[in-house]
């Protein structure tokens, strides 16, 4: 008998605990903060890609986010604001003195957006939407919009404590067919002169906006991290009819010139294991042109000869509707 009474309070004890647990997570176990879903790369930044449209807008909608073991309960009306604090701590923290390398704030003109967003009862998240007229914005420059959710003490809100997710710090990065991070092993730079020698070679080149059908590059092995880059900007502008790709530069004093006649081709295939992806691929063959580095030794001037070809791939998810989200960036 005292056996049966034993399992008896057993059971009543489990089936105590079990109902406990049950109601325990009807109950919001964390608190619910405000924040932006904006993650970090190693820069510390996050990069946003923006489709370039001439004398047009495009829009970023950028997630609001409520943290919470529960499904949020009750209208909030969240503030957004531009924060130039804290662009200005990460330019110190990044580069320090360098100035030259510091992220540029976006200014207004390239870019509109509500003062708040929405979030409403039964919903944890919500969508900013930002508008980008982007027309002969020049990306020597790096630029940066830097959001914070508003902290105010009469808001219906609490903004998330880690500033890392209060805080959005949005590269915005424009990009058009042609645009993006082109394999470099093909294309060699040589001393001129020297071009049986050895070659220098960069594993991948940066190729940037300047209209829907022009990008630019930095000569050589220029990149973004040279404080004189903008000096050695080279144009690439395609012809879809020719195939054609004419490169030109805007400096005479590096001396740039080019030999024969880059041409292009684009190359579509579907992925072999995953049929919904689409792998596009861009090639800039014919590369062949010379160019003086004028500036990076102090009273002297060095020649060289680029040649060879850059290809860019493209992986596209094609059940995706919005194009900046359906490429694998």
């Amino acid at each position: 008998m005292k056996k049966k009474y034993n399992i008896l309070l057993s059971l009543l004890a489990g089936l105590l605990l079990f109902s406990s647990c049950e109601d325990e997570w009807t109950k919001e176990q964390y608190e619910r903060y405000v924040a932006f879903k904006a993650p970090l790369n190693e820069q510390g930044v996050t990069r946003i890609y923006v489709r370039y449209r001439e004398d047009s807008i495009s829009t970023y909608r950028l997630p609001v986010v409520v943290s919470g073991s529960t499904t949020n309960d009750q209208n909030m009306t969240v503030h957004v604001a531009v924060d130039r604090d804290t662009l200005d701590a990460l330019n110190m923290e990044q580069f320090q003195s360098r100035t030259e390398l510091y992220y540029e704030e976006l200014t207004s003109e390239y870019f509109s957006m509500p003062e708040t967003v929405e979030v409403v009862a039964g919903e944890n998240t919500s969508l900013l939407d930002i508008d980008f007229t982007l027309n002969d914005i020049d990306l020597v420059d790096k630029w940066l919009l830097p959001l914070t959710v508003v902290d105010d003490a009469s808001y219906d809100y609490v903004p998330h404590p880690r500033k890392h997710y209060r805080k959005a710090l949005l590269r915005v990065m424009p990009f058009n067919d042609y645009s993006g991070i082109y394999s470099g092993t093909a294309l060699k730079t040589f001393l001129k002169g020297y071009e049986g020698d050895a070659a220098i070679v960069k594993s991948e080149v940066d190729v940037y906006v300047v209209d829907e059908n022009t990008v630019f590059f930095y000569a050589g092995t220029v990149d973004e991290n040279r404080t004189d880059r903008e000096n050695y900007k080279i144009y690439a502008t395609f012809n879809e009819q020719t195939k054609q790709v004419t490169l030109t530069a805007d400096n005479p004093d590096m001396e740039f010139q080019v030999y024969g006649t880059p041409v292009f081709s684009v190359e579509e295939t579907m992925d072999a294991t995953r049929p919904y992806l689409l792998h596009r691929y861009v090639t800039i063959s014919k590369i062949d042109y010379s160019f003086t580095d004028y500036t990076s030794v102090p009273n002297a001037s060095i020649a060289y000869t680029v040649r060879g070809s850059l290809i860019l791939e493209r992986k596209i998810n094609t059940q995706i509707p919005d194009e900046d989200q359906a490429i694998e960036w």
